[in-house]
């Protein structure tokens, strides 16, 4: 079942999929850890997988930059493709000294300024959900695999460049780190009766400055992308 942004056969998609941002974000997850892996999509290069993790299927697929671009390929996924769970992965910046670089960290809640889930259904709240299933089920397999994950509110942004100072945005929002696609994704699962939560690595402090470089984003993503997986397959 072909979409204007997916031409995947029916049926291609396991029931969990990871969704990092970047297309080679994913394809580097199914290279590293996947077995039996087959491109199912590649349209506009957004490449989307399917494989084996320890025996069980998962895919994986990238989003895209923003809440729009996810907006589009989670409604697919979930509409048409009978997807029951999606992870984002990603990277976000700190606001505050309670999260530091390479934290782990499991979005409990989105903030947005963002009309998208007015705009795709009327919906006028600007705080959003994950499934309390699926987060409790990524909280259970970090700590078996003995990974730190904490817990926070999520700024999820439609701006990566702003003018505004981030305290100022941290005390309206009330969230302690920022990035661009967790709002919209808790829309569309909310929307369509599926699951949706968002693990993050804190990749930069506005507090500190620190940043990390890209071999320490390859390093540090991987505890991500293993709780991710362990999630994705969890009975």
């Amino acid at each position: 079942m072909a979409t204007p942004h997916n031409n995947a056969p029916e049926g291609a998609f396991a029931k969990t999929v990871l969704m990092p941002g970047d297309p080679l974000r994913a394809k580097l997850i199914v290279d590293t850890f996947l077995e039996d892996v087959k491109l199912v999509t590649q349209v506009r290069n957004v490449f989307g997988y399917t494989g084996t993790y320890k025996g069980k299927p998962v895919s994986v697929m990238a989003s895209g930059m923003g809440q729009p671009s996810i907006g589009i390929y989670a409604y697919e996924l979930f509409k048409f493709y009978n997807v029951d769970n999606i992870i984002r992965i990603g990277s976000a910046g700190s606001y505050c000294d309670r999260l530091n670089v390479q934290d782990l960290v499991l979005a409990e809640s989105a903030y947005s300024e963002s009309t998208f889930a007015e705009a795709q259904n009327g919906t006028k709240d600007h705080v959003l959900y994950p499934s309390a299933t699926l987060n409790a089920t990524i909280e259970r397999v970090a700590e078996e695999l003995k990974i730190p994950c904490i817990k926070a509110k999520v700024h999820s942004s439609d701006v990566f460049y702003t003018e505004r100072d981030f305290r100022d945005i941290r005390e309206l929002t009330g969230t302690e780190c920022v990035e661009m696609e967790s709002f919209a994704l808790f829309h569309v699962a909310n929307v369509l009766g599926k699951n949706a939560a968002c693990l993050l690595t804190i990749s930069d402090s506005f507090v500190t400055g620190k940043a990390l470089s890209a071999d320490e984003r390859q390093t540090t993503f991987r505890k991500m992308f293993e709780v991710a997986l362990g999630a994705a397959i969890a009975e």
